[in-house]
């Protein structure tokens, strides 16, 4: 796709209009020099990778949380193969100035700043000669810094201290660093961070386990990475570790639950490196962060990003810690070159993710797991086919002119994992798993394309093993291909026959010898799905409130349960759940568990009303992630 760079913002107009005539004439020049047909290879990013590129970044940060900015200079050393314009993202960042040459032998530059497009933000373009290696891009965030979750101590469990935490994935980084944010480019990077005494910073990179007595701390991420990846979180926080390389942080009053809750960390690495080759980023280390955080978890590096919904008490949502684990080899170690390929990073780590979990928890668990997200991916299904982009239910992408996030759907997740299970199934797991060991081994710290990975496919797996595959239809075409493999599980089976003996109007509760007994503990989080899902939406009001008196859906803890029984309770008309539901949804962040009840809630005026009014109270309180999506959806704003 070819973009027109248009370079002139009203805010570079100022900035010439105040210079001498020389300093404006020179200006002048380089506007004239850099609007170009500038052939954009990721359809996401500004940036002239292809002529220069960073190879590594210094940053200098000061975290102000009074004015809710970051002061900083992204420090560029680049390889610059003879261009004399570098062209960076950026989106919602003040740039202040832009010097070439390494510390202490800096020079001023000029620069300019294109015309903000809503989605990618606006080009940064840099003027340079063709040996310029070092560029230092002086910046601060504003309110528009979308990555930026800046919470009041209300906000925290502790109540007494601030916190801040970013997300950059998809195209969020260049909110918060000037950067060429395309998750093709992968670099290392290092940071000086000061913010203050009296509480931590750490980042996707080496980290501290105690707080600094000057607030101020160093960071270092040796290995190339994508910049999406680049994070940071700032909070009153402690660390217990857990292993010989894992650990947990948190805040100090949840402490307690959360080292308790991913007890088995240690396990889940020794399990992934038995099937798929060394943990090769040293250290893995979760954080839980506040409930604003809009995902279950974040692959940071080194420093997983988890949401405390994950803290059930019962450990039974430890998978999306498997997941985010298994990122560690798929999307950090193999990265999709842009957010058209985005299943190479998400179908493989569910399928990687659900391979820990059997390791761990044995296959019947694994199957469950496996099971639920399938009848999630048949629901998304049906609903993009039906939308203004049915081709969204290709693995391979096309997002050109579209938000990424718009790619980030159950397609990418599960259809990607079960197009490997269907592998799999077809060649034989002692095979398949050389081929993934290989694979993961072959393209280490690289990013990789669909179209090569279908190439790399038929000449290590397929041909070698005279087998025919019908690998285009699962990546170039719509749905699910009839030889997608067939997963039965006779405990799921078994939850959906008690739903339509409890829907028929059998007494489930009658009492029964002690093990027999229906209570919520006999179940696992997603076998209390299958039962929920099951209930027919004609169901009689009365039997739901039955089994809130006897289950306590509506006040379970668990978020999972706590969304599909909301969702039930609004498609059935069953309004005493009204006050958790607001509860919940003042309280929750986490976008896949606030977009379904919201959703749900959209289909009907009465309940629209409703949701809006509930909204408005609890938007402040979500991240802009989880804002924009609720904003498009309620027609808000």
């Amino acid at each position: 796709m070819n973009k027109y760079i248009y370079i002139f913002s009203s805010l570079t107009l100022f900035f010439l209009g105040s210079c001498g005539s020389q300093e404006a004439a020179e200006y002048e020049e380089l506007a004239n020099k850099v609007i170009i047909n500038q052939p954009i290879r990721d359809a996401h990013s500004y940036s002239n990778l292809d002529e220069i590129q960073t190879k590594h970044i210094h940053l200098d940060l000061e975290v102000d949380f009074d004015n809710k900015s970051i002061y900083g200079i992204a420090r560029h050393e680049m390889i610059n193969r003879g261009t004399d314009t570098a062209i960076f993202d950026i989106k919602g960042l003040e740039i202040q100035r832009v010097t070439l040459g390494e510390v202490g032998k800096e020079e001023n530059t000029g620069y300019v700043i294109g015309i903000e497009d809503v989605i990618l933000g606006a080009p940064l373009s840099v003027e340079i000669d063709s040996s310029t290696t070092f560029i230092n891009i002086y910046y601060k965030t504003t309110t528009s810094s979308g990555a930026l979750d800046w919470l009041d101590p209300k906000l925290t469990a502790g109540k007494k201290h601030p916190y801040l935490y970013t997300q950059g994935q998809a195209i969020l980084t260049r909110t918060w660093i000037p950067t060429q944010d395309s998750p093709s480019n992968r670099i290392t990077y290092s940071a000086d961070v000061k913010v203050p005494k009296d509480l931590m910073a750490l980042m996707s990179a080496t980290n501290p386990t105690e707080k600094s007595e000057t607030g101020e701390y160093h960071f270092e991420m040796k290995q190339a990475i994508p910049v999406y990846l680049i994070a940071l979180t700032v909070g009153d926080l402690a660390y217990k570790k857990l292993g010989k390389n894992c650990g947990v942080y948190t805040e100090p009053s949840m402490l307690k639950d959360v080292s308790w809750e991913f007890a088995d960390l240690r396990k889940m690495i020794a399990a992934a490196e038995k099937l798929y080759g060394k943990y090769q980023w040293e250290q893995y280390d979760v954080i839980v962060l506040p409930y604003s955080f809009p995902f279950g978890g974040m692959e940071n590096p080194r420093l997983t990003f988890a949401n405390p919904t994950l803290i059930t008490g019962d450990r039974s949502l430890i998978s999306v810690i498997a997941h985010e684990l298994a990122h560690s080899w798929s999307g950090n170690l193999v990265t999709n070159a842009t957010w058209d390929d985005f299943w190479l990073n998400e179908g493989f780590t569910v399928y990687f993710e659900n391979r820990i979990m059997e390791s761990i928890y044995g296959k019947e668990v694994a199957d469950i797991l496996a099971l639920i997200e399938f009848q999630e991916l048949e629901n998304e299904i049906i609903e993009i086919s039906g939308g203004d982009h049915p081709e969204d239910t290709y693995l391979k992408l096309a997002l050109n002119g579209r938000d990424p996030d718009d790619g980030m759907t159950s397609i990418a997740y599960v259809k990607g994992a079960f197009f490997l299970k269907t592998l799999e199934e077809k060649v034989g797991r002692e095979k398949f798993d050389v081929f993934i060991k290989k694979y993961f081994d072959t393209y280490k710290f690289k990013t990789i394309t669909t179209d090569v990975f279908e190439k790399y496919l038929a000449q290590n797996l397929l041909n070698p093993n005279d087998i025919e595959f019908n690998t285009k239809e699962w990546l170039y075409e719509k749905g699910i291909p009839k030889n997608c493999v067939k997963i039965v599980s006779p405990r799921f089976e078994k939850v959906e026959v008690l739903a339509n003996e409890f829907s028929n109007g059998k007494n489930i509760f009658k009492k029964k010898k002690k093990k027999d007994l229906i209570t919520r503990e006999k179940f696992i989080t997603q076998e209390w799905l299958a039962f929920i899902r099951k209930l027919p939406r004609n169901i009689d009001v009365k039997q739901l409130a039955i089994l809130d008196e006897k289950l306590n859906f509506k006040n379970s803890g668990n978020a999972e349960i706590m969304t599909e029984w909301f969702v039930l309770a609004i498609e059935t008309g069953y309004l005493d759940v009204r006050p958790e539901m607001e509860k919940f949804l003042m309280k929750i962040g986490r976008r896949k568990f606030i977009l379904p009840i919201y959703k749900t809630l959209a289909k009907k005026k009465e309940n629209l009303a409703f949701a809006k009014e509930i909204y408005k109270k609890a938007r402040p309180y979500y991240h802009s992630v989880s804002q924009k999506t609720m904003d498009e959806l309620l027609k808000v704003n």
